[in-house]
This record gives structure tokens, C-alpha cells and sequence, in this order.
């Protein structure tokens, strides 16, 4: 079953109910069910066979529910095809028309639209400011760069005007700059228009950047949705806590519980360690995690801290704005940790470097528990 999810925003205008795709006997989305609000920039995480594509098949009309409802602003989809939908979709190719002008592609769509020659033209021009491609309006699309067919690719999505928008990993031909930096001009293009957007990806920092809440996916069901910050903040499972971002998790055992929170035995940090957790019982598994921002390390021993570990300093990672650390513990299990480097110092001068003896402090606050091996 899926996750149960918090209340989605006012006025919802996609509802998708107990929704199941099989495709043979293989279950590819998995009884979903969730409310995408008007307006919003929602986003379907996930890796590569989660479902996440096969849903937004579905809500475009490429693909009919084996079982279940899809709503868009209050209309059953039910026998709607894929055209007569308020919906648009770009695709991760772009699919631009070689032979056809910038502008030419832009203003495809809006062949059969009851609009005048006038009307198009201004559309179009309309649709090229918003990307700010008005500049290579006579261009074609081999002379464009990667970043710019994008462009091209989302205004000739927006031109008609949908009420929803699917984009299907929008940003992945693009390169690691180009692509952060176009992360923030489909979310300000949003906000611009009011235009439902979902999008799918498997990228987390792409879904964290863009999307006002996220969907994380995982073999056809979905294991959470929330803001970025709730999802990466308070993960619901070992999973999740495990897809997003970099964790450190090993297993544990419960150990003593009292109104301070949780303490657990974990062998391989060959410590107890104090988690601000409430719930759990004296003799219970769980795994523990921790961030490795949220570690503290210095080569003097913390006084009057608790969660301290003593490690060996294994591999050391300059990349200018932070620095990673991998670092060994006397029952040879390696922890990550994470420093911003705030200061504009050389790299042999960071808190610590290879081979240094350490000391990491793990806040209770910071620590996770979690039931199950998922």
C-alpha cells in the first residue's frame, strides 16, 4: 500500500486514486494514491523501474489505469484520451522538428488552436521571452546548444497554454551547471504562469531544487511525500532516509529508554549512542543514521558531549566549498562526515588530513532511528 501522505494544498486539481498499472504479471505502479495541488511544482522521485515514468504516462494519457481513478481539475480521465486533455508533456528527448525554425517549433501546437495569424505570432513571441530564446527565434535546432533546444523544447510545452504540464526528467541531457542553473528558470517560469508542473526525476538535488513537494517512489509504490526539507529532515523509513542524501547507518539495538529520548547499542561504532527518539522499547532492533553534515569532527576530545566516537582519518576530499572525510573507527567501520569550508584556507590546512587521529561528536538530535530492514 502506499505511504500515508500530510494534506496536500487547497484547491487540489490532480487526484490519483488507488491507481495500479500491470503491464503482464508485472505490477509497475502499485495502488497509488495522491493530491497534487493547482498551481503546484510537484515532483516524482525515484530510480530507474520505480513507476514514477509510468505515472506520468498515465496522467498524460499515453497509458489507462488497470485499476483505479485519475482526476484533473475535477474530471475523470477515464476514457479521455491523450488529446482531449488539458495536458502537455515534455519529453527528456525534446523531440524538436530539425527542419522547423526555433520559432517555428515553438508555434507548432497552436496550428489548429481558434487563434489568428496575429494571435500565434504573439504567442510565440510571448513564449520565447519567457525563455529568453527570442534572440535565436530563426535559429534551427542543430545550431542551438544543449541548454538552448531545452528552452525551445519548454516553451513549445507552455505555448497552448495547458492546465498541467508533465516534464519527464526535463534536465538530464544537460550538464551539472547548465542544469542547476536551469533548475531555477522552469521554477521561476512556474511561478510566472501558475501552470501545474510535475516532473520526473531521478536526480534529488534536481526534484529538491524545483519542486514544492516530492513523491518519493520505489518499486511502484510511494514511501513518502513532503516538503524537501520534511523529507530529508524527517525521512519516514530506512529507505528513504537511505535514497536521499548521504546517511550513515548501521544497525542497533535498543538498550534504555527514559524521558531524555532513546539509547541503542551499535557494534560497529562500538558504542552506545543517546537518540532524541520516542516510541521504541528496551530489546528492539532498529538502524541508526546520521547525516554526515550533521557530525562534528576535531582532533581534540569534545569535553562534556555525549555520542563521542574515536577514529582514524582513512580519506580526505578537498572540493573547495566542503570537504569529506572518511573516517575509520577501532571496529574498522568507516564513517562519512561532511565540513563546509567557511574560511578561504588550503587544503592542508582543513580540520584534519590523512592518517590524524579524531574525535566525532553525533548531536541526539541529529541521530535517526528506524524499524525494519526497509
Amino acid at each position: 500500500m502506499s505511504a500515508q501522505e500530510p494534506a496536500a494544498p487547497a484547491a487540489d486539481f490532480i487526484r490519483i486514486d488507488g491507481v495500479t498499472k500491470m503491464f503482464g504479471p508485472f505490477k509497475a505502479v502499485d495502488n497509488v494514491s495522491l493530491n497534487i495541488g493547482k498551481g503546484e511544482l510537484f515532483a516524482l522521485l525515484g530510480g530507474s523501474g520505480c513507476g514514477k515514468t509510468t505515472l506520468l504516462r498515465m496522467l498524460a494519457g499515453f497509458e489507462v489505469p488497470t485499476s483505479g481513478k485519475i482526476y484533473i481539475d475535477g474530471q475523470d480521465m477515464d476514457g479521455v484520451p491523450a488529446y482531449e486533455r488539458p495536458v502537455n508533456m515534455m519529453f527528456q528527448s525534446y523531440a524538436l522538428f530539425p527542419h522547423m525554425t526555433v520559432a517555428a517549433n515553438v508555434g507548432y501546437g497552436l496550428k489548429h488552436e481558434p487563434m489568428t495569424p496575429a494571435q500565434r505570432q504573439d504567442r510565440v513571441k510571448e513564449m520565447l521571452g519567457l525563455v529568453q530564446m527570442s534572440h535565436l527565434a530563426d535559429r534551427k535546432p542543430h545550431q542551438l546548444s544543449g541548454g538552448q533546444r531545452q528552452r525551445v523544447a519548454l516553451a513549445r510545452s507552455l505555448a497552448k497554454l495547458p492546465k498541467l504540464l508533465l516534464l519527464d526528467e526535463p534536465l538530464g541531457a544537460l550538464d551539472k551547471k547548465l542544469r542547476e542553473h536551469t533548475q531555477f528558470e522552469i521554477a521561476n517560469i512556474q511561478y510566472k504562469l501558475g501552470i501545474t508542473f510535475v516532473v520526473v526525476t531521478h536526480d534529488q538535488e534536481e526534484a529538491m531544487t524545483l519542486a514544492s513537494r516530492i513523491a518519493v517512489m520505489d518499486h511502484g509504490v510511494i514511501r513518502q511525500i513532503g516538503a524537501p526539507s520534511d523529507i530529508y529532515e524527517n525521512p519516514n523509513s530506512r529507505f528513504v532516509a537511505d535514497f536521499i542524501g548521504s546517511t550513515n547507518m548501521v544497525d542497533a539495538e535498543v538498550t534504555k529508554v527514559d524521558s531524555e529520548g532513546v539509547e541503542v547499542e551499535a557494534p560497529l561504532l562500538g558504542a552506545r549512542v543517546k537518540v532524541a527518539a520516542s516510541g521504541w522499547s528496551v530489546g528492539e532492533k532498529a538502524a541508526l543514521a546520521f547525516r554526515p553534515e550533521k557530525v562534528t569532527i576535531s582532533r581534540k576530545k569534545p569535553v562534556s558531549a555525549v555520542n563521542v566516537l574515536k577514529g582514524k582519518v582513512q580519506d580526505f576530499g578537498y572540493f573547495g566549498k566542503d570537504s569529506l572525510y572518511r573516517i575509520k573507527l577501532a571496529t574498522g567501520h568507516v564513517l562519512s562526515v561532511n565540513t563546509v569550508n567557511a574560511e578561504r584556507v588550503a587544503a592542508e590546512k582543513a580540520v584534519a588530513t590523512w592518517e590524524d587521529e579524531v574525535y566525532l561528536t553525533i548531536s541526539p538530535a541529529s541521530a535517526m532511528l528506524f524499524r525494519g530492514e526497509t
